[in-house]
C-alpha cells in the first residue's frame, strides 16, 4: 500500500503523485509501478505507471505522473477523486529493459507523456556525480503541455515544439529532427527513446541518419493508459 502524500498539476491533463510505500522499495530508472483500485463489489481495475522520481537508497516514496484520459477509469479516478491521506494499491517495481543505472552515457527522447520514466533518469543523473552523462530532448505541441516545465531547464536539456513555441525557444516549431539529437549524442552513448509508436518509429529514422547503431537503442512505446 502507498498513502497519496501530495498532488502537483503539471498540465491541465496531467498530474504527479508523490506516493510513500508502507515498506522501502529501490526501483531502477525507467521502471514502472501498477496501481490497483477495487471497487466495493470487488470488481478491479489495474494500470501501470512509469516511476518520474530518482532511485534512492532504501526509499520509501515514489513518484507517478498521470495524464486523465475521459473514458479512463483509473486516470480519472486518481486526477477526481483522490485526494492527499488516500491510501493506494501499488505493486512494483516492474521491468529491466529500459532502465538506466546512472554510470554510462545516455541520451533521452521523450514525445509528450514519454518525458516520465526520463525525467527519472535525468533527475538522477542531476542528483549524482555523473551528471554530465545524461542528455535529455523532449517533443512537445506546446509550452502548456510540457510536464515538469519549471525543473527542465539547464545545459543538458533541449526542448523541441512542434505546434506552438514560446518567444525565447532556440528553434521554430515544427517535428523532431535529425539536428535536434545530434549535438546532444555523447560518444558510446545508449539511446532511451519513449512514445507513441509513431514517435518512435520517427526517431528511430533519424538516429540511422546520425549513424546511430540499432544495438545501442531501446525503446519503450506506449497507448494511452485509462
Amino acid at each position: 500500500m502507498a498513502t497519496v502524500e501530495e498532488i502537483t498539476q503539471e498540465t491541465a491533463s496531467a498530474k504527479s503523485f508523490r506516493l510513500a510505500l508502507s515498506q522501502p522499495s529501490r526501483h531502477l530508472a525507467g521502471q514502472h509501478f501498477l496501481v490497483r483500485l477495487t471497487a466495493p463489489d470487488g470488481y478491479t481495475a489495474t494500470r501501470s505507471y512509469s516511476v518520474a522520481s530518482a532511485p534512492e537508497p532504501s526509499s520509501r516514496h515514489l513518484e507517478i505522473t498521470v495524464e486523465r484520459l475521459e473514458d479512463g477509469e483509473v486516470s480519472s479516478y486518481l486526477h477526481d477523486v483522490v485526494v492527499p491521506g488516500d491510501k493506494l494499491e501499488v505493486r512494483g517495481p516492474v521491468g529491466g529493459f529500459f532502465v538506466w543505472r546512472g554510470d554510462t552515457p545516455a541520451l533521452l527522447v521523450g514525445g509528450g507523456s514519454g518525458i516520465v520514466p526520463l525525467m527519472a533518469m535525468l533527475r538522477l543523473a542531476r542528483m549524482s556525480e555523473h551528471r554530465g552523462l545524461a542528455r535529455l530532448v523532449v517533443s512537445v505541441r506546446s509550452p502548456s503541455e510540457l510536464y515538469y516545465a519549471s525543473e527542465l531547464p539547464g545545459p543538458e536539456v533541449v526542448v523541441a515544439y512542434t505546434r506552438e513555441a514560446p518567444t525565447c525557444a532556440l528553434r521554430p516549431p515544427g517535428h523532431l529532427a535529425a539536428s535536434d539529437l545530434q549535438g546532444s549524442v555523447l560518444p558510446k552513448a545508449t539511446v532511451f527513446v519513449c512514445g507513441s509508436s509513431g514517435f518512435a518509429d520517427h526517431v528511430t529514422s533519424l538516429l540511422a541518419q546520425i549513424d546511430i547503431a540499432p544495438e545501442r537503442t531501446r525503446v519503450e512505446r506506449f497507448g494511452p493508459t485509462s
